[in-house]
């Protein structure tokens, strides 16, 4: 069994250029309620591939790499939500952690051996900090399957006073899915919390893809 090392590097706030607040951008969010309270976004495993080394350049952009004119190949997807308690009060100052393979189906991770050649200019982790209002944001690409895996994102959340979450964020209507064990394994309300609807980002970027996914802590 491979443990997820608990982060522990400085917050940092996003900013994130050109757009508007975040707050006016949310798509429909596809959070789960069971008799009238919010379901607490479910845990998962954190898989093999946490990063041991974290790449020069943290932070919420991971389709471009500071200081390199190379973007990263896939997708474009920007991901978005808030990170909420069971009440439906906003935390503020969560720490928001994501990292997936890239478009070739490989994580920024030695133990992701193989034939297939990664794509260096994909950042492969991401980390913000969710703002006042419980916001956060990432522009990365949309996930991809790999052998034994539907395509999805792992998160992690850490919040002052709140036990850390780790989960998985699931793409709406992939065929996958129903084939995945660890998706199989959740109750329908909890894949609801977790199955986001990527939809066009008019608006935000063309040519990419945007979609919510509500983070809520036990």
């Amino acid at each position: 069994m491979i443990l997820l090392a608990t982060p522990a590097m400085g917050r940092r706030r996003f900013l994130f250029g050109g757009l508007a607040a975040a707050g006016g951008l949310l798509l429909p969010s596809p959070l789960a309620l069971a008799q009238g309270a919010l379901v607490a976004t479910p845990r998962q495993t954190p898989g093999p591939f946490y990063p041991v080394q974290f790449p020069p350049d943290v932070d919420h952009d991971l389709v471009v790499l500071r200081g390199s004119a190379a973007r990263a190949e896939g997708t474009v997807t920007h991901v978005m939500g808030r990170v909420l308690g069971l009440d439906g009060r906003p935390i503020a100052g969560a720490t928001v952690e994501i990292w997936q393979c890239d478009a070739r189906g490989r994580y920024l991770h030695p133990g992701d051996a193989g034939p297939r050649p990664r794509d260096t200019a994909f950042q492969g982790y991401g980390r913000t900090t969710s703002g006042p209002d419980g916001a956060y944001r990432f522009r990365t690409i949309r996930p991809v399957p790999y052998p034994g895996r539907t395509p999805h994102i792992h998160f992690v959340v850490t919040a002052p006073g709140r036990r850390e979450l780790v989960t998985q964020m699931y793409v709406a209507g992939e065929p996958r899915n129903e084939g995945d064990g660890l998706y199989r394994s959740l109750r329908p309300a909890e894949r609801q919390a977790v199955t986001v609807r990527l939809e066009p980002a008019n608006g935000i970027e063309g040519g990419a893809l945007a979609g919510t996914f509500d983070i809520v802590l036990a």
